[in-house]
Parts: structure tokens; sequence; C-alpha cells
């Protein structure tokens, strides 16, 4: 949600409009600050019900490793992979069957890695769009190219009327956003030509001129066009040979730069290591001078003022990002300062302590809070673990480590393999508690991910250290990942006695994560040799240590791992009264790919209680939600054994067209509305009936079938000799008079209906 409005561009909005229509890859092409990407979103918005499927925006702003694009177009479309697969191949798996958008915002600093990517999901994913935004094309074959140019500005050689000032997007740009510096400012007969010059010597640059709109507080229009008029000049002098509109922006930081303080020209530079957004906190314990933290408040809120600085709304507190171009500006002056690296060691430094502290913290009652703060200080994170990998890479090892939970429960288990590999290759191999955490973190990542082979080499080199220091809580840890992976291989056999003594060592020690953890493991350990209660047993002991530690994602485990076995002694009532405070758990910690076995589950249950057409929109959400995840370890194996029974009994039940829009109907929910569907929390609404359908046309009916049969608008243009622009026409006037939001929606309510007339 933008927070002002955009203002023109109603030419350049029609041509992306058009060129989406004509092409699967358009590129919105120019220069930093000409407004791609406000342009790109207000397109997509536009195209919004074009792409049923989902509509997906990728911010690789700040992004500088491109062997993490793929991941992070994983995370933005929502795919979790949790399986030894490539995690490419299950991007590819989940967009391929849909009808997407898929937006690559500021590509050019990956521009190689980005167009590899562009150039695999057109190829593989036939009906996935993609919009990016570039400095430079991404040169992929098919590419439809819009040149963003600077919004349209007056004649310089003549005077502009306060009548024709509305023909200029620039100089309405400038008069919207002066009514929020100066809420009485407006155009006039008097000022609408000095107005009008600005945004001429500013070339139509949209970033330029709101950064000349920010001076208004202590500068009349005419005075910046004064300073403007010299400015220009001798910018124009240094660099012959840049373009002049990239003179231009510079020109207008570097004069935002001068006109700040020294104190803020120094807080600028030292805010421009950070990637991302960064809060008060980090700010002081980065930027400021011993004693000097109330000066940076106050410099802090400055620079917010002049908008060098842009304040956002997160949650509970405030966060502060500088814009891309303006970051660049101010590590070039770090640089020139010569306290480049000094800053950046003190990133390097806080963020290592961060990690440290919610790796501490992450099972006590604060652990959502702090899994929330290292996923909106990941881009800080990121930047830290580079720095430390270009020295010694000892900070790097720990911090990937310490986040060992993090990647676990959000589903990032290629990153943070990635990161620690990287990290233990970078470092010395000599024994120490660091390395031998920072392996046995790798190993139960790959071990979840289905890749034994890896988990088990990174076991053994743990292990190979652990004898040499004989340090018992290494050995705990040590035990519960052994039976771990043996438990993925179906080894349900071998001896408890160690992973028992290890229970006992952690109780002994006080290690309430350890103790949890063990006992998650051999709960699951006795439940795959049938021991149902005493499995139970140790899922209940899970509970009630969270009891006393807080804490929400063991006990979503033990609560799910207490389900699965209960169900099979015939429990249904407890089985889904534990599903079901495990899903809302799961909701709280934005876990999807735990809620997948919940929903199987719950699937399976439905239909065993006569209720098939709510069995199948569960099982639904649950391949989707899988599909996305890239869940493809079996923990629950007699959850899987029998898949096309369940299919069998529902369809049989509902007929095969119902089930099917049932099944497509779950598959179209998202994370969070497949929890609320299976806590019955959806609240009642009119579902449209074969009345609503009736008030269709003859030609809208007749778009609406095909709709269903899975055709897209260009496929039902062909079909029926018509243009593409028409049958939007005709989905839009549907999606209205059935008051529904999606082409999905409308394929469900059609096969409801062909069923219903079956029955």
């Amino acid at each position: 949600m933008e927070l002002t409005s955009f203002v023109g561009r109603k030419a350049e909005l029609s041509e992306v409009r058009k060129a989406l229509s004509t092409s699967r890859l358009v590129t919105l092409s120019g220069i930093g600050g000409v407004g791609k990407t406000r342009l790109a979103l207000s397109a997509a918005e536009a195209e919004r019900r074009a792409y049923p499927d989902g509509v997906w925006l990728v911010e690789l702003g700040e992004l500088r490793d491109p062997t993490l694009v793929v991941e992070l177009v994983a995370t933005s479309v929502g795919v979790n992979n949790r399986s030894a697969r490539p995690l490419l191949e299950v991007l590819v798996e989940v967009l391929y069957p849909g009808t997407g958008l898929l937006i690559l915002d500021n590509c050019e600093q990956l521009i190689e890695a980005v167009a590899e990517l562009a150039k695999k999901l057109l190829t593989t994913c036939p009906k996935l769009h993609i919009l990016a935004t570039s400095r430079e094309p991404l040169t992929v074959g098919g590419e439809s190219v819009v040149r963003v140019a600077p919004l349209t500005t007056p004649p310089a050689d003549r005077p502009l009327s306060l009548r024709n000032s509305a023909h200029f997007d620039a100089v309405s740009l400038f008069a919207e956003r002066a009514s929020f510096v100066l809420p009485d400012f407006e155009l006039t007969g008097d000022n609408v030509d000095t107005v009008a010059q600005v945004c001429t010597r500013l070339e139509g640059l949209p970033l330029a001129i709101e950064l000349a709109v920010a001076r208004l507080k202590v500068l009349s229009p005419e005075q910046i066009l004064q300073r403007l008029t010299d400015r220009y000049t001798l910018l124009t002098r240094g660099r012959r040979n840049a373009p002049t509109r990239q003179q231009t922006l510079q020109w207008c930081i570097g004069w935002s730069y001068d006109l700040c303080t020294p104190a803020e020209q120094q807080l600028w530079a030292r805010l421009s290591v950070f990637a991302g957004s960064l809060d008060l906190d980090t700010a002081e314990a980065v930027c400021a001078e011993d004693g000097a933290e109330q000066d940076l408040i106050y410099t802090l809120a400055s620079l917010v003022d002049k908008s060098i600085l842009i304040r956002e709304q997160s949650g509970g507190g405030v966060r502060f990002r500088l814009l891309e171009t303006v970051r660049d500006f101010g590590r070039e002056k770090l640089d020139d300062a010569g306290q480049q690296l000094a800053l950046r060691r003190r990133h390097l430094d806080w963020y290592l302590q961060l990690a440290l502290e919610a790796d501490a913290a992450w099972s006590g009652p604060d652990q959502l809070e702090w899994t929330a703060r290292l996923a909106r200080e990941l881009p800080n994170l990121r930047e830290a673990l580079e720095v430390s990998l270009s020295e010694s890479g000892e900070s790097a090892l720990r911090i990937a480590a310490a986040m060992g939970k993090f990647w676990l429960s959000r589903g990032l288990l290629s990153e943070g393999r990635r990161w620690l590999d990287r990290a233990l290759a970078r470092t010395s191999d000599e024994p120490s508690v660091h390395r031998a955490n920072a392996l046995y973190n790798a190993s139960i990542l790959a071990a979840t991910q289905g890749d034994l082979e890896a988990a088990t080499s990174r076991l053994e080199e743990g292990r190979a250290l652990d004898a040499q220091r004989e340090d018992p809580i290494l050995h705990v840890d040590a035990v519960i990942i052994e039976t771990f992976i043996a438990l993925h291989r179906g080894e349900i056999d071998r001896d408890l006695a160690p992973l028992e003594e290890a229970v006992e060592i952690s109780r002994a020690r006080g290690d309430f994560r350890r103790l949890v953890e063990a006992l998650l493991v051999l709960g699951l350990a006795r439940q795959a040799r049938g021991q149902v209660a005493e499995a139970v047993a140790c899922h209940e002991q899970v509970l009630a240590a969270n009891e006393a530690h807080g804490g929400t994602v063991y006990r979503s485990y033990a609560l799910l791992s207490i389900a699965t076995a209960v169900r099979g002694q015939g429990d249904n009532d407890r089985a889904v009264e534990c599903l079901e405070e495990a899903l809302r758990l799961m909701r709280a910690g934005e876990d999807p790919g735990s809620a997948v076995t919940c929903l199987q589950t719950l699937a399976w249950i439905a239909s065993e209680q006569h209720e098939p057409r709510r069995a199948a929109v569960l099982m639904g959400a649950s391949d989707a939600l899988g599909r996305a995840a890239g869940t493809v370890t079996v923990r629950f194996p007699d959850l899987h054994v029998h898949p096309d029974e369940f299919t069998r009994n529902v369809s049989g039940t509902l007929g095969v067209p119902g089930y099917e829009a049932a099944y497509r109907e779950g598959g179209a929910l998202d994370f969070g509305g497949a929890i609320a569907f299976a806590l019955r929390e959806q609240s009642p609404e009119e579902t449209p009936t074969a009345r609503h359908l009736a008030g269709l046309t003859e030609r809208e009916s007749e778009v609406a079938d095909l709709i269903a049969e899975g055709l897209t608008n260009r496929d039902i243009a062909d079909r029926l000799a018509i243009s593409t622009g028409t049958v939007n026409g005709h989905v839009e006037h549907i999606l209205a008079k059935l008051g529904l939001s999606s082409r999905v929606q409308i394929a469900v309510l059609v096969l409801q209906h062909k069923h219903g007339e079956h029955d």
C-alpha cells in the first residue's frame, strides 16, 4: 500500500498494460529515481484480475549475492523448500500451473542472475508473466522493454499559465507533494511559472522533485530555483561524460547533502552501512559517538524531515531506511572519509550480538518477537555475514549457527545451509565449540530437507570435534541429530538408550531447549515403534516444560505429534482439539510447512466424520501449501500411505466434479485462509447460486464455462475468436455480477453448479 498517490503517467501506464498483454516479459528500464517501481506497482494493480493465481513483488534492491536470487524470489512467492530438491525446481513446480505475475524490482546489480532465472521461469511456466524494473534490460528472448522517461515538463522557453499547468505531470507532482510539506501550499498565478522552471531544471525526475520539495520548509520556490541554477552549471562542467539526467539526479542528492549540517552529513554516511531498514537502538549502537545518543535522535529526526531518511511503521515500532540511490551516495562519502571499514565492523559486531541474543532467548516467552525481529533484520544480517566472510569468517560462523532455529522455523533451510557451508569452508577446522555448533546446525537443516548423506557427513565432522573436547552439551546435540536422521532412514529399531540418557542430562542441567528437542525425537521414535502411550507421554512432557518456559514452536510440534498418535487409536476428538491449537500457534509463528500435516490430518478426520466437502477443501489446501513449502520429507508415514484411498472415498461421495471443485477451492486458499477454514473461523457469507449464474448473459456464461475448463483469457479469446480485451471485459462483468474476486472462484462455482445439476 503506497502512502502517496500515483501522479500522472497515464500514457506510460497504458503502454505497460499493453506490453503485458502481448509479451510475457516486460522490463521497465530507466535511470535511478525515475519512478520505475511506482509505475510497475500501478500497472500490476490495474492488471491484478488478469492474474488470478497471484501477483508477487520481489524487492531485489537490498540483495548483493546472486546466489540468493532464487531464494528471495521463492520466499516472496511463498515457497519454503523443506526438501533436498533444488529450490529452483520446487519454485518452477509451484508456478507452473498458475496464471500469475512476478514483479522483479531493482534488478540492475544482479542482472545476470535475474536474467538467467527469468529465462528459466518463462521457458518452464507457460502462463507466468514477469514485470521487471532495471536500469538496463535483461536481454532475454521475447523481452518487451518499456523505457521510463522522466515526467513531462513545460517548455523552458515560455512562461506557464496556471490553466495549462495540469498538462504537465512534473508540475502536478511538485504541487501534490508540496501540499504534504506545507498544507497551505497551492499553485497560483504568481508561483506556477517558478515551479515549472524548477521541474524543468530537474528534468522531471520524480526523486529529484521530491527532494527539492522537501526544501520548502526552509526555502521558497524562487530560492530553490536560484540554487538549482547555480549548482546545475557546476555539475555539468564536472562530469561531461555522464548522461545529463544522471548528472541532475546525482547533483540533486549532492545538493541535499550540502544543505545538511555536518552532523546530518556524518549520520547520512554512517547509516549507509545498513541494508534494508533499521531501528533507533541499532542506529545508536552503530552510528553514535560515545555519549551522543541524544544528539543522534535529533539528527535522525532532521534527516526524516528532509526526506533523506524514510520513516516506516513496523508493528509496534518505527524503522528507518535510505533509498538505494541515497544510500550509494552516503557510502561514497563514508569511503572518502576513510570510515567505511570501522563502521562495517561495528555493524558486524552489532548483528553478531543480535543473533546470539536471539538464539539465547529463542525458546522463551518472547520467541515470536525474536523470530519476527530476525526476519525484519535479515537484509542486515546477510550484509554482516558477507562482511565477515570477506575477512576471517569467524563471526559468520557464529551468526549462521545462532540463526539455526530461525532458518528452520521460517523454512529458509537452503539459505541457512548455504551460509553455514560458506562459513565452515572459510574458517579454520581447529576444534571449537562454535565450529561444532555450526556443523550440527548444518546437519539438522540437511536432515530436515531429506539430504541424509550431507546430514550424516556434517554430523560425523561434529562428532570428531566433540570427541576431542568431550563437551556434554555437544554430545546431547549429536545424539538428538543422530536419532533424527535414523528415523528419516526408517531405522525404528535402533537402541534408544543414548537418547533417553540425553533427556536426563538435559533435565539435570536445566537445559530447556535440548530437553524438549530430545523428548520430541524420543516421542517420534516411540510412535514409529507403535508405542503410542509412551510417545504421548514424551510429548506431554514437552507441553509441561513449555508451560514454565513459554514459546510456541515446540508446543505446536508436540500438539501435532500427540494428534497423530491418538488419531491412530481412534480418539479423533482429542486429535482435532490438538490440531486446532497447533494451527493457531503455527499461524502466529508463520510456519506453513508444519501446518501442512495438520491440515492433512484434519482432512482425513473430516472424511471419516462424513464431511466430504470439508475434507476435499482441507486436502486441497494442504497439498497447495505443501508444494509451496517444498515439503517432501515424511515425518508421519501413516498419514501418507493411502492418498488414493482418500480421493476414492471423498470423490465417491461428492462425485468427481464436486470433489475437484472443492479441492481447487482449498488450493486457492493462502496460508491464513487455509487455517481460518480449518478452524471454522470464516464468517458465513452468501454463496452465489444458480440464480446468480442465470443472471449472466449468454456470452458471459460461455466465458465462465471455459474458465472452469482451465483456459486462460488468451485461450478463451482464441476459442471464441474475439479479442483478449473483450474477454477481460466479460470476466470483469462476471466477477462484479457474482460478487467474486478471482477466476478460481468462478471456476469453483461453475463446477459446483454443474455437479448439482447431475445429482
